[in-house]
């Protein structure tokens, strides 16, 4: 019997997929490789949701076996708050894990130029993707990505034009992860979170325009930004099949975050981590998503007519 044992930086698909390349003599059954692989993958699936893995904290090892080949693999379940946790960043330089307020002023930019181009080229070729910012790109070009841009190579240019666009994706998608403190701000969180919550449409409408105008400068006019380009995005579900809601619940929980401070205040328990606060997350980026478009010029027109107040 064959024993493989994925390293942690191993794909387990990388691993079964040979096993659909015949060897002379052998007896194995067709598709065994993928028919492996799926058992795999339900198998963690179901680990995942099963609420005594989630408490604990310990590495859960498990074995499949099929045809003669025996995959033994080993998983640990990482809560949300760890895997999306932002830390401070010490960098003065580069742009990921630096305040937005900080490259903006460097680059004397009212967007970061890696939103911009990872924007632009997104619109060029890959609006039309199916799953465009659903499906992850592989990690070793988004982190090839991240090095050129956190040193301002003079070769982006040319290293977007040639990488896929799911890469280009995934590389957005993470600045804006590593961003030191969520776009839409720590400060906001509670407030955001209060305002999605109003059942009056005009008292909502007025508190989440005003939350708008409370943010900083740079991040209100990044965070514009990349609603009109979602917008955008979505005008193309019927060939890309990203709605609003599933943009939304891409960028949300991203884009909109409590602090640590506020985290540990509220999760009590592993199931928490799928609680309301998610949901409203994806709900705040998606009531922007579906309103008008919010011109920054009007928001700070409005500005005085608004109490601080929500």
């Amino acid at each position: 019997m064959t024993d493989i044992l994925p390293q942690p930086d191993c794909s387990l698909k990388a691993v079964c997929e040979p096993l659909e390349l015949e060897e002379p003599g052998s007896k194995r059954p067709p598709n065994t490789g993928a028919r492996l692989w799926g058992r795999v993958r339900s198998k963690l699936l179901r680990q995942k949701l099963d609420p005594q893995t989630v408490e604990t904290k310990n590495w859960h090892t498990d074995v499949i076996e099929m045809n003669g080949i025996k995959v033994e693999f080993s998983m640990k379940f990482t809560s949300r708050d760890m895997s999306l946790k932002r830390t401070p960043s010490k960098k003065q330089t580069g742009v990921f894990g630096v305040k937005i307020s900080v490259v903006t002023k460097r680059e004397r930019s009212k967007v970061p130029y890696i939103v911009r181009q990872c924007v632009e080229e997104v619109e060029k070729r890959g609006i039309e993707e199916v799953g465009i910012y659903r499906i992850s790109g592989v990690a070793t070009d988004i982190q090839a990505l991240k090095t050129v841009f956190d040193a301002n190579n003079k070769d982006i240019l040319l290293m977007l034009s040639d990488m896929d666009i799911n890469a280009i994706a995934g590389t957005l998608k993470l600045y804006f992860r590593e961003l030191p403190e969520p776009l839409l701000t720590d400060r906001l969180y509670p407030a955001f979170m209060e305002g999605i919550a109003l059942s009056d449409p005009a008292a909502k409408e007025n508190c989440m325009m005003h939350l708008l105008r409370t943010l900083p400068d740079p991040n209100l006019i990044t965070f514009l930004f990349l609603l009109e380009h979602l917008k955008r995005v979505a005008e193309k579900e019927p060939i890309n099949k990203m709605s609003l809601h599933n943009l939304a619940t891409v960028f949300g929980p991203t884009l909109l975050r409590p602090s640590e401070v506020e985290s540990k205040a509220h999760l009590t328990s592993a199931a928490d981590i799928w609680s309301h606060d998610v949901m409203a997350q994806v709900q705040v980026l998606l009531y922007y998503l579906q309103h008008p478009p919010i011109s920054f010029a009007e928001l700070k027109r409005n500005t005085l007519y608004f109490s601080t107040d929500v």
